[in-house]
This record gives structure tokens, sequence and C-alpha cells, in this order.
């Protein structure tokens, strides 16, 4: 098996999930990201910073997301932060995990579990 296959990834925890969403719009940094996943699912999912961080660290490790070395404003930036953007290899994993979990709906509207669209 190719490890660098994108289905090799699946299924993505939640938080993963919900932290690629979130850098698929473009670069962030994690206190951003934090804010959007909470403000995107009307405070369903709260991240807190122990949970993002470690999420980013395995991100990061599997080399779906990387650090930026440059800020995008360092003039006006808080310095402390550090900005996250999805690697194309991330942006494979979220569309395989995104179609994963659109299958999953589908099987759920035709049993009967969720109203079908009309």
């Amino acid at each position: 098996m190719d490890r660098f296959r994108p289905e090799h990834f699946l299924p993505l925890t939640p938080v993963a999930f919900e932290i690629l969403l979130s850098l698929a719009e473009g670069e962030q940094h994690g206190y951003r990201i934090m804010q959007e996943v909470g403000s995107r699912t009307s405070g369903r999912i709260t991240l807190h910073a122990g949970t993002l961080y470690r999420a980013l660290a395995r991100l990061l490790e599997t080399q779906l997301i990387e650090e930026l070395s440059e800020r995008p404003d360092p003039e006006s930036d808080d310095g402390r932060r550090r900005y996250y953007r999805l690697t194309a290899h991330g942006l494979a994993v979220a569309r395989a995990e995104a179609a994963r979990l659109e299958s999953q709906v589908t099987a759920a509207r035709e049993r009967h579990l969720l109203k079908v669209r009309g």
C-alpha cells in the first residue's frame, strides 16, 4: 500500500478534519482556527488550545499541513502567532474525507435516517 495515498489517512478524527476545513480557505494562525471552527459549527465544536496544538503537531508530522516561515503582515502581527496552511497532500486527504463522509450521509438518507433534500 502506498502510504501517501489519501485513503491511507482515513478516517480523520473530527478535530483533524475541522482544522483541514479551516485551512481550506487559506492560511491561518492557531487562534483563528479555533475561532473559525467555533463559528462555523455554531459552537457545537469548541477547540481548546491543548487539543488544537496536539492536532496541529500530528498534522505537521504527517505533512498534511505546513507552518509558514513568513508572516502575512509582520508589522501588524503578534510575533508569537504561528501560521499554517494545507499542503497539496493535505488538500487531497481533506477531499477524500469529505467524499467518504458524503457517501455515509447518502447511505443514511437512503435508510431514512436523514431527510432527503428536495
